[in-house]
């Protein structure tokens, strides 16, 4: 009976897996009919037209490595000074305040409108400073940039003027990143974060459907902010909720893939794997709250289906880590019926899931030229599956629990090869458990290696391969991170 139950899992999650390998495909092919198209233009100006107050918010927790940066590249944005409004919202308990108060007395004597706004808490997290900073905003447009994200002088030039269309809530630019040579790592998370605003975001941004605020590298209008019903930390990810929201509230998102904000990626496995954690945990909280008023709400059914494939795409972790922990026993129960037999379902559903999400990610390649990135792409399956199961543990905790801790992703002040700094340590997050957990999983996906190859089922033995392949990867890395 366990076999039988093993076996049901194991298929229904390759299964699953493979459908949301055809919806890439699907997303791969619209993005294809339109990918020469320009971004969007604005409405023409009026020529009565004034300028509109614009606030940078700036939500800042213990970043000593890039909040000078932060700081001087929003007081170089190119906006009337009359008309610009910058709040530094800093919850720091580092020496990270030290760097602050000096960046925002520098700039205030230069003349710059910058603000300094501290909590004696963190209720809340990001959502609740940036609630708080809503609450005195002077701006009828918000912008908002992470610690770790340098805006062009020309960012608000660029995005502002979107807004004379009075449907417009928020546009969000292309992430770029300032340090993507660093390692492999930072170059293979490139090649997954890429694809989503290249491709997802053109393609639902084109087609009229539901797509999301990313945080940080945005513009909104305040209206649009505090008719969905304002900021909100019942989830982890307050930014994928508020767009929803949002949206659902009639307003229009534009994502320009032409205008792009410099930001650095994650340089330890461990800081990675935090940030995936609160996406995957976050998206799914946001699938609950949002899902049945957005099944009822009137929309048109492409909508609403995009979207709810959308907000549950995560549960891919779980599905993908169901599979890596059934294979062994559902290939063993299944060997009477010979070793070729039991491959007729596996490889074709095997090959349909991660088969389709590698030519998502390689067609993007090749369009955009990164033959550089050709030679990474390899390790992308194998860092996918090493992921899995702690991303899968995010995914069940989104689903039975509301809210959370959010965690910060500690960044560094990287630019491309440069090396890391060597108090990063102040940042650094325990691995062991984490070690143990895959050091335990890469024994376990030897098992059906070892079997596949003692019956000279060589077919299977790449499939076999590849999840030992993605934990030994991670151990590797986390244990040179300890």
């Amino acid at each position: 009976m366990l076999m039988q139950l093993c076996a049901v899992f194991y298929f229904a999650s390759l299964g699953l897996l493979a459908l949301y390998g055809l919806h890439r495909l699907w997303l791969l092919l619209c993005w294809s009919r339109g990918r020469h198209s320009p971004d969007p233009l604005p409405p023409p100006p009026d020529e009565r037209e004034e300028s509109p107050i614009v606030t940078v918010q700036l939500p800042i927790f213990n970043e000593r490595f890039v909040v000078a940066r932060l700081l001087d590249a929003a007081a170089a944005l190119d906006w009337p000074a009359d008309r610009l409004e910058i709040q530094v919202l800093d919850d720091s308990d580092d020496d990270t305040r030290a760097i602050v108060d000096e960046r925002v007395a520098y700039w205030r004597a230069k003349g710059i409108d910058m603000l300094l706004v501290r909590r004696k808490h963190r209720r809340g997290y990001k959502a609740g400073a940036l609630a708080l900073g809503l609450g005195r905003a002077k701006g009828e447009l918000i912008a908002v940039f992470d610690a770790d994200f340098i805006p062009a002088s020309d960012f608000l030039r660029q995005t502002v003027p979107h807004f004379r269309s009075p449907e417009v809530g928020m546009v969000q630019a292309r992430w770029g990143f300032c340090n993507t040579d660093h390692s492999w790592l930072t170059r293979l998370q490139a090649l997954l974060l890429e694809p989503h605003f290249r491709i997802e975001h053109r393609v639902r941004c084109r087609r009229g459907l539901f797509f999301n605020f990313n945080g940080t590298a945005g513009l909104w209008r305040r209206g649009a902010i505090e008719s969905a019903g304002g900021w909100q930390s019942d989830t982890v990810t307050e930014d994928l909720d508020l767009s929803y929201r949002a949206q659902l509230a009639g307003w229009r998102f534009i994502y320009l893939d032409e205008v792009v904000v410099d930001s650095e990626l994650p340089a330890t496995v461990s800081a990675f794997r935090s940030q995936q954690q609160r996406w995957a945990k976050g998206s799914i909280q946001t699938a609950r709250k949002l899902l049945p008023r957005l099944l009822t709400a009137p929309l048109p059914r492409s909508v609403k289906a995009e979207a709810a494939i959308h907000l549950l795409s995560n549960l891919g972790w779980l599905f993908g880590t169901i599979v890596t922990l059934t294979l062994y026993p559902v290939i063993t129960w299944r060997i009477g019926v010979g070793p070729y037999q039991l491959l007729r379902y596996d490889l074709p559903l095997f090959f349909g899931a991660s088969g389709a999400l590698a030519l998502f990610f390689l067609i993007h390649l090749l369009a955009h030229r990164n033959f550089s990135g050709l030679l990474y792409f390899p390790l992308l399956p194998a860092l996918t599956v090493g992921l899995a199961p702690t991303l899968a543990g995010s995914v069940i905790a989104g689903a039975v629990k509301r809210g959370g801790i959010f965690e910060r992703t500690p960044k560094y002040g990287i630019r491309g090869r440069q090396r890391s700094p060597g108090l990063m340590h102040h940042y650094r997050r325990p691995v062991w458990l984490y070690l143990a957990i895959e050091l335990f999983l890469f024994g376990y996906t030897l098992l059906p290696l070892i079997f596949a190859w003692q019956r000279e089922v060589w077919p299977a033995l790449p499939l076999a391969a590849l999840f030992p392949a993605g934990f030994l990867l991670l151990v590797f890395r986390d244990a040179r991170e300890l």
